[in-house]
């Protein structure tokens, strides 16, 4: 007996529109089915994500947890990094795998990232077929090689 696969839930904390259009753009491509919540500011990445409880279930606003956060740092109101501790010291939250994905290639930002607990660090590439690889690689890894965690 075959499972039908679930859709799998991502938050994209983005405040660059062309970004988040190339991400959407290649996770559609691929196989995996996903959903997309995007947050332009890390202020409210961390209202949109207080409001599941330890079931993964929303407040009643009809959303669901998130499978995976995609993390820029340059963010405004809050950024990346305060999020990020925010998130991993949430013990409702701290489970959600968080991609780090900066233009930043700094050794202080990569070494801060995983010491806030990150899941993981890519540096965004410049070029667009790099840039559609590279999304293409973390949903095949996140989707098809790790397991998440269920939440039930």
């Amino acid at each position: 007996m075959e499972l039908k696969p679930r859709n799998i839930n991502i938050l994209l904390v983005e405040d660059n529109p062309a970004d988040v259009r190339l991400i959407r753009e290649a996770f559609r491509d691929n196989k995996t089915k996903n959903d997309f919540h995007v947050e332009q500011d890390g202020e409210a990445a961390l209202n949109y994500l207080n409001n599941f409880n330890g079931s993964g279930n929303g407040n009643g606003n009809g959303s669901t947890r998130p499978d995976l956060i995609i993390l820029d740092l340059n963010l405004p109101k809050k950024n990346g990094f305060e999020v990020l501790e925010q998130i991993k010291t949430n013990p409702s939250l701290k489970s959600i795998p968080v991609v780090v994905l900066s233009t930043s290639d700094s050794e202080e930002h990569i070494y801060r990232s995983y010491n806030l607990n990150a899941n993981c660090y890519i540096t965004k590439p410049v070029e667009f077929n790099k840039f559609l690889d590279v999304v293409r690689v973390i949903e095949s890894f996140w989707f098809e090689t790790a397991k998440l965690p269920s939440v039930n």
